[in-house]
């Protein structure tokens, strides 16, 4: 059998199925010699960990790391964050983009509050029944904060196993990389496992022209410059103020056309973001 090595410089697939035991060698003594440290590898508090996982959605880890102490400091378990006037989660949160995730988050803390004791459910099928929680997310959480042998696909793990198997296909899907996943699925500890996995995927991503290019589920995110989203997060900053501001105020401080910001107002309206006081706007409040 071919070396690591040779594999890794060979025409083809780097690895076969019948070659998982080296594939598993492979990516967890890269992790164990070089894995990166963050702090949301150093708990397996389930609270901690949901919170990691919601913000690590559609955000750079750099970014992560810095914001995920400062949130956990303001609101340090389930309780505080259910309880929490929405103004100040905002508050917390901003920098993070995609604003709509802390709304869901405390929604998750409000539900897990009241349906389930406090305690954070370890079935992956309840957890994508939550608000901004779906299959993958899920699954992802069961593996980080219980431990479980569960089987997930995201952006790093599909470009380790399209790089590593898949070498020479044009075009590949989940549900033909989803049974590569399961088989190497290191079950002794899929907590390390799948910190090992996401660790190469970054690694590739600055070594190798980006595998994900190949999967029919790629998508490139839009660029936020003159998007809605960088529109509502300015709303959101300006209202942040805790002022009642008013339609034409926040049309002239967002300087964009006054027909997009009423649209982008009347969206965050319904999304639960903002309450209107007749042409005035502020923060929806708990018990609004």
């Amino acid at each position: 059998m071919p070396s690591t090595q040779q594999r890794l410089t060979a025409p083809g697939p780097l690895f076969t199925q019948e070659d998982i035991p080296s594939f598993q060698d492979l990516v967890l003594s890269r992790y164990r010699s070089s894995g990166r440290k963050f702090p949301w590898r150093e708990t397996t508090d389930p609270y901690a960990i949901l919170v990691s996982e919601i913000m690590l959605q559609q955000t750079q880890v750099g970014r992560v790391a810095e914001k995920f102490p400062q949130f956990l400091a303001a609101f340090p378990d389930f309780p505080t964050l259910a309880a929490a006037p929405l103004a100040d989660v905002l508050a917390e949160w901003q920098g993070m983009g995609y604003n709509r995730r802390a709304i869901a988050l405390q929604k998750c803390a409000r539900t897990i509050m009241e349906e389930f004791h406090g305690q954070l459910p370890d079935d992956p099928e309840i957890l994508a029944t939550f608000p901004g929680i779906g299959k993958a997310t899920a699954s992802s959480i069961c593996a980080f904060a219980f431990n479980r042998p569960v089987v997930f696909i995201e952006t790093n793990i599909r470009r380790v196993f399209i790089h590593c198997f898949f070498l020479d296909n044009d075009i590949v899907d989940d549900s033909t990389i989803r049974p590569l996943v399961e088989a190497a699925l290191y079950r002794k500890n899929p907590r390390e496992w799948y910190n090992a996995l996401m660790d190469y995927g970054t690694e590739l991503k600055k070594s190798v022209p980006n595998p994900n290019r190949r999967s029919v589920h790629y998508s490139r995110q839009p660029a936020f410059e003159g998007s809605d989203r960088k529109i509502r997060g300015e709303i959101l900053r300006q209202l942040l103020s805790g002022k009642k501001l008013t339609e034409k105020v926040l049309v002239s401080h967002i300087n964009e056309d006054p027909g997009r910001t009423l649209r982008i107002l009347a969206a965050l309206e319904n999304e639960g973001f903002i309450t209107r006081t007749g042409r005035s706007f502020s923060i929806m409040d708990k018990g609004q």
